[in-house]
C-alpha cells in the first residue's frame, strides 16, 4: 500500500470501540469524503482492555486492537479512504500502558511482578524500586492485608490455559485479580510469609499514599506510567505504528499528553525522525493565558487553543457585569483565582499523595542540608502556584528563558503567599531548575528535576479541569480546557486575532477544533449559554428562578446555577442523560460528595432539582421560553463560531457528529455513536438543491462547503491571516488576498444596515451570492459570510 499524498486541510475524529469497529468507519468514508475532510483522525488502535470505550488503556502495543477488527480492518480502512483520496491520522499514547486485573493481559508488567527489577522489562515503567525494598506496590485489596488474609480472599493456584502468561503458573487470586508468584520464592504453606517474599506488595487502597510507588497518569492508578525515553521503550512501543506508517497504512499521528514525558521535545524528535519527512504529528498540549508552544517537532497542537481564544471572541462584552453580578448572587465564589488555588491544594492533598511523597523523598536526598518538613510544604507550594501545565528543564542542558519563566513566577508567588518557605523555596526552584546545584545527591537533584515537571500537570488538570470547572460556574460555556473561565470584561477579537497571527506564521499545520472526546461541553451547547448570556434580561430571570429552585430542594444556588445552565444549555435532555452528568460534575467537584465519599442524600436533592428544571416547573418554562427567544442569536453564535474555526490558520477538525447541531455533554455523554446514514442523507439533499430545513442543515452546509473549498483551494489556506475592522459588531479576517471572512460577533445587536466590503467583487461561497462595496444584503441568508474576491 502507498501512503497518501493527500494534501492536509481538514481532518474528521471517530471514536473507535468493539461497538464502532474499523470496518464501521470504512463504510462511513463515502459520506466523509463528501463531507470534504481530507484525513480520518482515529481514537487510539493499539490493543486496550477488552470493552474499553476509548483505547488510551493500552495493553499491547504489537497489535492492533482485535475489537476493532485487528490489523486486517486498518488495511482495509486505509485502502478504501486512499482510494477515496483520504489519509489516516491515528492517536498514539505514549505515557501509559494499563494496569487492570487479571494483571496478565499487560505481558510486560507481567514480566516485571514475575521478576522484579531484575526483570526484562523492569526498565520500561517508572517505578521507585528503593521506596519498597525492590518491591511494586499495589494498593488494591479492599481491606488490610491481615483482614483479607483472615477471610480467605487471598489463595494460591495454578494459571488456568486461557490466562496467557499465567497458564500453568503457580498465581495468586484475590476476586478478578491475578498476580504471578517469583518462580525463585520459598516453598511454604503460610500464606503471609509467601506474598512477603514476593516482588510485589500488597496493601488496602486507603494506603496508597504509602505503598504506591510507580507513577502513574493523574491519579488513576489503573494506568502505570512508561518510561519511553529509553530507546528500546520507545522503539519497542512505537514498532507497529512506525511499520503501518511505513506501509503507507498511517498518514500522522496525535500524541497523547506529551507532558507526561520525561522528555517531551526529546520524544518528538525521535518520532519525528522515526516517520517519513513532513509527517504531521500533532500534540495534547494544553496552552494557559498567552502561553506558546514550545518549538517542538511537530506540527501543533489538537486545537484546544483554537477553541479557547474563539470562545472568549465571541463573549459580548456588554452582558458581562449582569452575568458576573447573578452569580456572585447565587453566593459562589467571585474569584476564580481563589477557587483555583484551593481546588489544586485539595487534589494535591487528597488525590496526588503518592506524587508528593515521591518528589519529598527525591527532594531530601538532593538537598539533604534543608529541613524535611519544610521542603514538602515547599514543594506542595511550587506545585500549586505553577499556573501552566509544565516548564520545561532537560538535566545538563542550559535552560531556555522563556520555557523555565513558569517556574520562576511559581517561586516568586509561593514566596509572596509563605514569606516563611522563602529560603527553602528558592533553594528548591534553583534546583529543579539547575539540577547541578544540588548540595546533595546528583541522581537524585535530576530525577527531581524531570519527576517535579511530570507532577505540575497532574496538578493542573485535577485542580482546574476536573474540581474549579465543576465548581465555579459564572457562566459555564467558558468552563474548557485552556480557557479563561473570567474573562469576558472586554471584548476578546484582540486575543484571537494575535492567537491566529502566531498560529499562521508558527503552525499553520496545528489543529483548530471545537469539540473533542474531552471536551466539557459541545461546541453548539457553549454556543447556546453565550447567546443566553448576550440577554441580561433573560439570563437575571433563569438566575432569579434557579436560586428560589435550589432553595426549595435545599441545594446551594450556585450548584443550581450549574444545573439551569446545563439544562438551557443541551435541551433536549433526558432524565437519564442529566442525571448522569450532575452525578459526575457533583463528585468531579469535590465539596459536598465526592467519589471517594459520595453523598447520596444530596445529590439526590440535586437531581430532584434537574427534574424540576427540565418539565413541569417555571423554572423549566423560562428555559423553554428563553431558548425559544433567543433561536436566531442562537444561530448566530453557532454558525460564526463554526465558520470561523474552519476558516483560521491551521487543519479543521470536526469532532464526530459535530458537522450537524450536537448538544452533548462531557464523556461518557459525547462519546456515543452517530448517525452516519442520517447524516450522508442530510448532506445529499442539500447537495440536491435543497434549502436548510433546521440549524442542523445549516451547520452541516457551512462545514462541507467551507471543507470542500480548502480542499479544492488548499493554497488559499495556507497564506496568511490578517484582521479586517468592519465594526465593532463583526468579526473578519483575510486568508490570504482571495478570501475574507465575516460573521456576526454579537448575536443580539441588530444586524447592520449595510457592510462597507473591501474594494471588488466578491462572492460568498456558503450562498452563492454576489456582493461588493457596501452592501446591506450580505446576511439575508445567514449571519455568516465566507467571501471569495472575483469568484
Amino acid at each position: 500500500m502507498t501512503a497518501t499524498a493527500t494534501p492536509f486541510t481538514a481532518t474528521y475524529r471517530l471514536q473507535l470501540h468493539r461497538g464502532f469497529t474499523l470496518d464501521d468507519a470504512a463504510a462511513a468514508v463515502p459520506y466523509l469524503a463528501d463531507l470534504g475532510v481530507s484525513h480520518l483522525y482515529l481514537a487510539p488502535i493499539l490493543t486496550a482492555v477488552p470493552g474499553s470505550l476509548h483505547g488510551y488503556d493500552v495493553l499491547d502495543h504489537t497489535a492492533i486492537n482485535p475489537e476493532l477488527g485487528g490489523r486486517e480492518a486498518l488495511e482495509r480502512l486505509a485502502e478504501r479512504a486512499h482510494r477515496a483520496g483520504l489519509g489516516i491520522a491515528v492517536d498514539i499514547v505514549p505515557n501509559h500502558m494499563a494496569l487492570v486485573d487479571p494483571q496478565w493481559r499487560n505481558a510486560p508488567l507481567w514480566d516485571v511482578l514475575t521478576h522484579g527489577r531484575n526483570a526484562a522489562h523492569a526498565h520500561w515503567f517508572d517505578v521507585d524500586w528503593d521506596h519498597l525494598d525492590g518491591r511494586f506496590g499495589l494498593p488494591l485489596l479492599g481491606g488490610s492485608l491481615a483482614d483479607e488474609l483472615a477471610a480467605g480472599s487471598l489463595t494460591v493456584e495454578v494459571g488456568r490455559p486461557d490466562e496467557g502468561p499465567a497458564s500453568g503458573q503457580p498465581v495468586l487470586r484475590y476476586y478478578d485479580h491475578v498476580l504471578p508468584l517469583r518462580p525463585d520464592g520459598p516453598d511454604t504453606d503460610d500464606l503471609a510469609e509467601l506474598l512477603a517474599a514476593q516482588h510485589w506488595l500488597l496493601a488496602s487502597h486507603t494506603e496508597a499514599a504509602q505503598v504506591l510507588n510507580y507513577r502513574r497518569f493523574f491519579e488513576v492508578d489503573q494506568l502505570v506510567a512508561v518510561r519511553v525515553e529509553e530507546p528500546d521503550v520507545f522503539d519497542a512501543t512505537h514498532a507497529l505504528l512506525l511499520d503501518l506508517h511505513h506501509a503507507g497504512v498511517i498518514d500522522a499521528f496525535r500524541v497523547d499528553h506529551p507532558d507526561g514525558l520525561a522528555d517531551p521535545e526529546g520524544y518528538l524528535a525521535r518520532l519525528a525522525a522515526g516517520c517519513r519527512p513532513g509527517t504531521p504529528i500533532w500534540v495534547e498540549k494544553i496552552l494557559e493565558g498567552d502561553e506558546r508552544l514550545p518549538a517542538w517537532a511537530c506540527h501543533g497542537t489538537t486545537g484546544y487553543d483554537a477553541a479557547a481564544v474563539l470562545g472568549t471572541a465571541l463573549v459580548d462584552p456588554g452582558t458581562v457585569p449582569a452575568v458576573s453580578e447573578a452569580w456572585a448572587a447565587t453566593g459562589g465564589e467571585p474569584s476564580l483565582e481563589v477557587v483555583t488555588e484551593a481546588s489544586k491544594r485539595q487534589v494535591l492533598a487528597q488525590l496526588l499523595q503518592p506524587e508528593l511523597n515521591r518528589l519529598h523523598r527525591a527532594a531530601v536526598s538532593a538537598l539533604p542540608d534543608l529541613d524535611a518538613t519544610l521542603l514538602r510544604a515547599a514543594l506542595a507550594e511550587l506545585l500549586v502556584q505553577l499556573h501552566v501545565y509544565r516548564a520545561y528543564v532537560t538535566p545538563g542542558v542550559e535552560p531556555d528563558a522563556d520555557l523555565v519563566e513558569p517556574l520562576r513566577a511559581a517561586l516568586r508567588r509561593a514566596v509572596a503567599t509563605r514569606p516563611d518557605l522563602a529560603e527553602t523555596a528558592t533553594a528548591l526552584a534553583r534546583v529543579l531548575e539547575r539540577p547541578e546545584t544540588a548540595t546533595g545527591d546528583a541522581a537524585a537533584a535530576s530525577d527531581l528535576c524531570v519527576r517535579f515537571q511530570q507532577t505540575t500537570g497532574p496538578v493542573m488538570a485535577k485542580g482546574i479541569e476536573d474540581t474549579t470547572f465543576y465548581r465555579w460556574h459564572r457562566l459555564v460555556a467558558l468552563n474548557e480546557v485552556g480557557a479563561d473561565p473570567a474573562t469576558g470584561e472586554h471584548p476578546g477579537v484582540a486575543e484571537l486575532h494575535a492567537w491566529a497571527t502566531h498560529q499562521a506564521a508558527h503552525w499553520p499545520l496545528g489543529l483548530t477544533t471545537l469539540s473533542t472526546h474531552d471536551t466539557k461541553r459541545s461546541e453548539d451547547v457553549r454556543a447556546r449559554l453565550l447567546a443566553l448570556a448576550g440577554d441580561e434580561t433573560a439570563w437575571r430571570r433563569l438566575s432569579a428562578l434557579g436560586r428560589e429552585a435550589s432553595a426549595r430542594h435545599g441545594v446551594d444556588a450556585a450548584t443550581g446555577h450549574l444545573v439551569w445552565q446545563t439544562v438551557a444549555g443541551a435541551t433536549p435532555l433526558t432524565t437519564e442523560r442529566l442525571q448522569a452528568y450532575l452525578t459526575k460534575a457533583l463528585r468531579e467537584g469535590k465539596q459536598r460528595t465526592s467519589w471517594l465519599q459520595p453523598d447520596d442524600d444530596y445529590e439526590q436533592r440535586v437531581q430532584a432539582l434537574g427534574a424540576e428544571a427540565l418539565a413541569g416547573s417555571e423554572l423549566a418554562t423560562a428555559i423553554a421560553e428563553a431558548v425559544e427567544a433567543a433561536a436566531e442569536p442562537i444561530r448566530t453564535v453557532t454558525l460564526a463560531q463554526k465558520l470561523v474555526q474552519l476558516t483560521l490558520p491551521g487543519v479543521p477538525d470536526t469532532y464526530q457528529g459535530a458537522e450537524l447541531l450536537n448538544l452533548t455533554l462531557v464523556d461518557p455523554d459525547n462519546r456515543s455513536d452517530v448517525d452516519v446514514a442520517a447524516s450522508a442523507e442530510r448532506l445529499a439533499a442539500l447537495d440536491a438543491g435543497a434549502e436548510p430545513r433546521d440549524l442542523a442543515d445549516e451547520i452541516l452546509l457551512v462545514t462541507s462547503r467551507v471543507l470542500r473549498v480548502r480542499r479544492a483551494r488548499p493554497d488559499a489556506f495556507a497564506t496568511g491571516y490578517a484582521p479586517v475592522d468592519l465594526g465593532p459588531e463583526l468579526l473578519a479576517f483575510r486568508r490570504g488576498e482571495q478570501l475574507l471572512v465575516v460573521v456576526r460577533r454579537l448575536a443580539h445587536a441588530s444586524r447592520p444596515d449595510a457592510v462597507a466590503l473591501p474594494p471588488g467583487d466578491w462572492q460568498d461561497l456558503l450562498t452563492a451570492t454576489a456582493h461588493s462595496g457596501s452592501t446591506g444584503t450580505l446576511f439575508d441568508t445567514l449571519p455568516v459570510a465566507l467571501l471569495a474576491k472575483g469568484a
